[in-house]
């Protein structure tokens, strides 16, 4: 056995055992240690790198890693095979997915303004924002010798008395704090209590005088990206909001190799700690940190999250999700309790999901379709979610459509060389000067924060510019020569946005062709989804009155910019409408409405689900769609006249 030491630029070492010939990020995953693997390790992404600090590797070249980079010790660590005792040194850039979780305080954002119009949004409809949690005052008589009634039905009887309902129950986390907190204030208390028509549950207990918690939890899983919303349940105040890398993304960036994964020995309960302990657990702690807030005063915890995700997170086999015909073992799910997944919360928080509708359209996109409201809107409306999968719905009050095209991870920098999620120190926006080829760019973070690759806004501006500038051709092949062009050994091309100088990166952030048609699939893919699904229904681009554009991957999507590569169809401009991350904002709705939560399962109960695998056409609208814009120039009238 050899002893293998992982060393990181912030963090202590993590140490690990291996047998000689075990592959290196197989024995990273093993010890727990998160290396950036969108492809689980088959060679193709680039993106395990790890540098060779001590020892030696079994390690090939490959065309991901420069002749000079590995002279300096750099390997992919799914191609590298133990030796010998080693020590490799995990680099922590923001590319990796251990770029730093953020938390931020809402008061003023512009998060808070898209979250608050989709809640307002919801709310013209006519539905009430109030759950099923609040606080009541219970005062009680003390016990005597000629009073002997245990704590806990003195209580129930009270709150039976003072309520008006048939059943009352006393939580365990509750019962634990009953004795103390009666005793503290002469038998009168306040009480967290989840009340429904004929049932009351008390889930906490507190003296009089006391000052109550009341939180929940508001979380979109993503495949790339988690987010989550720490909310004032007798408010809806958002009080904070922290996002992080999902700790599943070693094992594929996709959830198909996840799947995969999830289906070896142990692989369930692995894919579930990755996103339960090393995720949605340091997302709470830092969220309760921050604002002062107990683990055990949240209460409610609503989850948005694709299909294999939630599978993934309750350890249920997902492996049907991707074989025909496509059935998975569930589309709605209750009766699920923070407890039963180990979430750091209060342990009798209710855990609502929302509800899926095929295996490939999920509760992501019902809680974003609830967060748009188009099924409130007599105008026919387009939503697009921009994530690791493209998934689309259209339609309005009265009927609709979703359908899923697997764009692949692009959106969110996966499948990208240089690509990362849009947190600190990715490019969300970018121009090029014609002449010089000098480009312009917006990066995310403080001023003066140095590129460390390239987000998904970014990568649809860098891709418009260099088609604009005459750059590259309708294929995507770099057709000009200059300073920032390469072309490596194979002859490939790439574009050099920023100088490892000048970057926070170990090398040059740039764009290669490989890159640029890998974007060019994920876009035709949108593109020709749509075509399909409004085909499907006898309609085309000119009936759609509004198109509303979702997902995390930047600051906003540069809609001319959209248009221009032929990801988006060519209608006027002011109809499209950027509404964020429309998943975490419907999980907020539900999560303060009891009545927006029934109203989800009424969406996605009433919405058609659309197998784009089973239309015919849709291979051939792919295939036109993979140029820039389109094959079929009429199809963008408005970008000829330029």
């Amino acid at each position: 056995m050899y002893k293998v030491t992982f060393k990181f630029e912030n963090s202590e070492d993590v140490t690990a055992f291996a047998a000689e010939g075990e592959n290196l990020l197989e024995v990273a995953k093993k010890a727990n240690v998160a290396i950036d693997a969108p492809c689980n390790g088959n060679a193709a992404c680039g993106k395990c790198k790890v540098k060779l600090v001590s020892g030696s590797l079994d390690s090939e070249k490959t065309r991901h890693i420069t002749a000079e980079e590995y002279e300096q010790g750099w390997r992919l660590s799914c191609i590298s095979l133990i030796t010998s005792d080693v020590e490799v040194l995990v680099p922590d850039i923001a590319s990796a997915y251990r770029s730093r979780m953020k938390v931020a305080d809402l008061s003023s954002t512009e998060e808070v303004r898209i979250f608050e119009k989709a809640k307002s949004d919801i709310a013209e409809a006519g539905i009430e924002f109030k759950n099923d949690l609040e606080v009541i005052d219970v005062k009680m008589e003390a016990p005597s010798l000629d009073d002997t009634m245990p704590d806990n039905e003195r209580l129930i009887w009270a709150v039976k008395a003072q309520c008006g309902v048939e059943r009352v129950k006393i939580t365990f986390a509750a019962l634990k704090k009953l004795s103390d907190a009666l005793r503290q204030s002469s038998f009168h208390l306040k009480c967290v209590v989840r009340r429904t028509e004929k049932k009351l549950e008390i889930l906490d207990v507190m003296p009089k005088g006391a000052v109550p918690q009341v939180g929940g939890l508001a979380v979109d899983i993503g495949t790339t990206t988690v987010s989550a919303l720490l909310v004032d349940m007798l408010t809806g105040a958002i009080i904070a909001k922290a996002s992080s890398g999902n700790g599943q993304i070693r094992f594929g960036a996709d959830v198909i190799n996840r799947i995969i994964e999830q289906q070896k020995v142990g692989g369930r309960k692995k894919l579930q700690r990755a996103i339960v302990e090393e995720t949605l657990n340091p997302l709470v702690d830092s969220l309760c940190r921050t604002s002062g807030f107990a683990h055990e005063n949240i209460f409610r915890l609503c989850v948005a999250g694709n299909t294999t995700m939630n599978h993934l997170l309750f350890a249920v086999d997902a492996d049907p999700v991707r074989m025909e015909p496509y059935i998975p073992t569930f589309y709605e799910v209750e009766g699920i309790y923070a407890n039963d997944l180990a979430i750091d919360i209060n342990p009798h928080a209710r855990v609502i999901v929302a509800p899926n509708i095929g295996s490939y359209v999920g509760g992501d996109i019902t809680a974003g379709t609830l967060a748009s409201a188009i099924w409130n809107k007599e105008e026919m409306s387009l939503f697009i979610d921009l994530g690791t999968n493209g998934e689309l719905v259209f339609g309005n009050s009265e009927f609709m459509m979703s359908c899923a095209c697997s764009a692949g991870p692009a959106f969110e920098g996966g499948d990208i060389s240089c690509g990362m999620r849009a947190t600190d120190g990715a490019i969300e926006a970018c121009t090029i000067d014609k002449e010089t080829m000098q480009p312009t760019f917006k990066v995310v973070g403080d001023e003066g924060q140095k590129p460390a690759g390239i987000c998904g806004s970014g990568i649809i501006d860098i891709i418009s510019e260099l088609f604009r500038c005459g750059i590259i051709s309708p294929k995507g092949k770099f057709i000009r020569e200059g300073e920032r062009i390469r072309h490596d050994q194979y002859g490939m091309g790439s574009f050099v946005l920023a100088f490892k100088e000048d970057a926070a990166s170990v090398k040059d952030i740039e764009l290669t062709e490989v890159d640029i048609d890998n974007f060019i699939r994920a876009k035709g893919a949108i593109f020709s989804a749509i075509r399909v699904m409004l085909q499907s229904l006898d309609f085309d681009v000119t009936m759609i009155d509004h198109v509303y554009v979702a997902g995390g991957i930047g600051s906003g999507i540069n809609m001319e910019n959209a248009v221009s590569i032929g990801m988006f169809p060519d209608i006027e401009r002011e109809k499209f409408t950027y509404i964020g991350n429309s998943s975490l904002a419907g999980a907020y709705a539900m999560l303060c409405s009891s009545e927006a939560e029934a109203k989800v399962a009424d969406v996605a109960h009433n919405m058609t689900y659309l197998e784009l695998s089973s239309e015919p056409t849709y291979m051939d609208e792919f295939v036109a769609s993979c140029f820039l814009p389109h094959t079929d120039a009429t199809l963008f009238p408005s970008l000829a006249m330029k």
